[in-house]
Formats: C-alpha cells, sequence, structure tokens
C-alpha cells in the first residue's frame, strides 16, 4: 500500500510532525553482527536531485513563496517545507485549490507555476554540487552501480541543472515530475528509473533522498534500500522518523557504505 501525494495536506502535516515508533528506529547492531548479514546486492541506484546531488540554500521554497504571492495567494514556508521532494505543479495545485479564487483554476496553476520555473531557473544558473558529489558518482559509476535521478522538478528545470553540471552521461535516466501522473511519496518515479535501467528487482535497488517523502516514496515502491542524507531540506532528526536503511551526512558518504555492505535486517524496506 502506498501513500497518495493526493492525499491532504493535514494527514501529510501530521506525518511530518508525528513520531513513527518503534519501526523507524531499527535496533543498532555492532560491527559483528552487520559482518555476518547478508548484503544486500544493490544494481541501480535512483537519486534525488535537489539537497541530494546539488546544494539547498532554499531557492525552491524561495521561489514558490514569490509566485504565490505575486498571484495574490498566501502560503507560509512552514506549509511549504512539509511538500518539500514533492512534484511542484502538484504542489501549487493544491494551494491554488484550497486558497484561490473560483474562477482561478487550472489557469491560475499554470501562471503561477510558470512564474516559479522562471525564478528557479534563474536562481539555479549557478548551481554547485553537493561537496563530495562528483567523486561519489564517479566511483559509483567505476564500481559497475547503474545510477538514476528522481526529482520534484519539472523536465525544463531538471535538464537546465544537469547541462549547467554536465551530468547527463552519468544516469541511465532523469526520471522528473513530468513523467508521472503523481509524485511522491508514491512510488511511480522509482519504477520509471527502474524501467529506464531494464531492473525488475525492488530489492536492487537503492533510493536516496533529502526528504521525508523521498524516504516514503522508496518504502511505497519496497525497494532494498532507502537512505537518507541531510545535507538539504530535512534534519537528520526528522529523517530519522521515517523508516530507512540508514541515513548518512550526505550523498559523498554513500560510496564507503556501500563498500561496506548493507546488512538486509528490519531497516529494510518492504
Amino acid at each position: 500500500m502506498f501513500i497518495s501525494r493526493r492525499s491532504s495536506l493535514a494527514a501529510l502535516a501530521a506525518a511530518a510532525t508525528s513520531p513513527i515508533a518503534a519501526q523507524a528506529q531499527p535496533a543498532q547492531s555492532d560491527d559483528d553482527d552487520d559482518d555476518k548479514m547478508p548484503k544486500a546486492k544493490i544494481k541501480l541506484i535512483a537519486l534525488d536531485v535537489g539537497g541530494t546531488l546539488i546544494q539547498d540554500h532554499g531557492e525552491v521554497p524561495a521561489a514558490l513563496m514569490g509566485a504565490f504571492s505575486r498571484h495574490g495567494l498566501t502560503v507560509t514556508p512552514a506549509e511549504i517545507s512539509v511538500w518539500r521532494g514533492a512534484s511542484k505543479r502538484s504542489l501549487i495545485q493544491h494551494f491554488v485549490e484550497l486558497r484561490g479564487p473560483a474562477a482561478g483554476g487550472p489557469a491560475l496553476t499554470d501562471a503561477v507555476f510558470a512564474d516559479f520555473v522562471a525564478h528557479a531557473s534563474k536562481a539555479y544558473e549557478n548551481v554547485q554540487p553537493i561537496a563530495g558529489a562528483v567523486d561519489a558518482l564517479k566511483t559509483l559509476k567505476t564500481r559497475g552501480y547503474v545510477l538514476a535521478t528522481t526529482t520534484g522538478f519539472d523536465r525544463q528545470l531538471d535538464d537546465q541543472i544537469m547541462r549547467h553540471l554536465g551530468w547527463h552521461g552519468y544516469f541511465v535516466a532523469n526520471i522528473t515530475s513530468d513523467d508521472v501522473v503523481d509524485g511522491r511519496p508514491s512510488p511511480f518515479m522509482l519504477f520509471h528509473a527502474m524501467e529506464a535501467a531494464r531492473i525488475d528487482d525492488v530489492t536492487t535497488v537503492m533510493a536516496v533522498g533529502d526528504t521525508p517523502l523521498d524516504l516514503q516514496a522508496a518504502n511505497n515502491a519496497g525497494v532494498g534500500a532507502a537512505i537518507g542524507v541531510y545535507s538539504g531540506a530535512a534534519t537528520e532528526d526528522r529523517l530519522r522518523r521515517e523508516r530507512s536503511t540508514g541515513i548518512l551526512p550526505s550523498v559523498a558518504s554513500l560510496p564507503a557504505l556501500l563498500e561496506k555492505g548493507l546488512p538486509i535486517t528490519q531497516w529494510r524496506c518492504r
């Protein structure tokens, strides 16, 4: 069972603030115990973009807040925070339907979205990678992992980022929110990445992201490993409230984690 992005904002806000019992905090085992565990055979690594591979200085919330304000809608930073990692068009549509004029509808959603994309594109003209991200991508490719990206950005903005950084060659696919009917926490972008990589076993997939929605999408997909990184939108504490295979400072630590091997324990998504 997966959680649809079309669930209410109230439910999302509750999920963002309430503890998730013991399943989100797996018991820690010592290194000896880890060495005795079978190792996960990861083939495909699907990485989020904003805050995971590229630096996050609040460009997306700022562009969203500005776009809403310029079109007469009031949305708070806290409300936007709940949606970090989601499809930006879906986010905008939600608040237009919630607070926009009755006559606004799709036309207002389109206008706010176009405003957001224009300002986000400007903000990301000189975007830089997360420290250590390039080395991590090179190492993972050298070791034979298939890499893909998934993002709540639209195709135009994602292509701009990939061109600027010269990264298209690292990935078998760059999956955006345009490619699916429902963004995170639905698992569809991960399934699209699997399709592009010709991988049909979810247990051989690792998903990496910096938001609770990234981890929820990974769990909804049932992938073999879900890794949270606190280099972007969410804090380490917030990410640890979600079920995951591990929480890292950034993607730079990912090659070392994979070199050690992943114990298949109750941490595994299912």
